[in-house]
């Protein structure tokens, strides 16, 4: 099944497609999910349950909206270049490889680029978890929340530079930058 979709994938040139909206909608998350511990931590802090609770809204809301969007964008797509190498072959492909192709890959995309948000603030919010878990954290539950955030910017960042064959490094500082250029706005604005 796994080799099935791979030549699938690969027909339909889609990895890299996958990749960017992993990296895309994962980066999104990720910000979005700072951008909401650092409203609660300019506010004063809120109870961690809140946290918890405002956090897997948002998740749940990138996760909808980016499955929803990236189908239905890709469906359109794989739809249009089916259509024109029908035309061109002057055959029907609907139950060829290129046809399942063009009925599954939207799928698995949208997939991805539902998913990593929501993988995103997952990994994000384990702290405000562990600390409503009765865990002792080495400071308070939304800092390290938000020091986790900045580490996967930065790990996005220095994927993004593996990908792209940039010194990973550079990469993840920029994103990093970006991190912290949101953090201190909100530090303005709400303070």
């Amino acid at each position: 099944m796994f080799d099935r979709l791979r030549f699938l994938f690969q027909l339909a040139r889609a990895h890299s497609i996958a990749r960017r909206y992993f990296i895309t909608n994962g980066f999104d998350g990720a910000l979005t999910i700072l951008g909401l511990n650092m409203g609660f931590y300019v506010s004063g802090g809120v109870d961690v349950a809140v946290a918890i609770s405002a956090c897997l809204g948002a998740a749940i809301a990138l996760t909808v909206s980016g499955f929803a969007s990236a189908y239905v964008s890709e469906a359109a797509e794989r739809e249009q270049e089916l259509r024109e190498l029908e035309q061109a072959l002057v055959r029907d492909l609907e139950d060829t490889a290129h046809g399942r192709a063009a009925r599954l890959v939207p799928l698995l995309i949208g997939t991805v680029n539902g998913f990593s948000p929501f993988l995103m603030a997952l990994v994000i919010i384990t702290p405000l978890w562990l600390s409503q878990a009765g865990i002792a954290l080495p400071m308070a539950p939304l800092e390290v929340s938000i020091v986790v955030a900045f580490i996967s910017l930065f790990l996005l960042g220095a994927f993004i530079g593996r990908v792209s064959g940039r010194f990973w490094l550079w990469s993840g500082l920029r994103t990093l930058l970006i991190a912290a250029l949101t953090a201190g706005i909100i530090l303005v604005v709400g303070g």
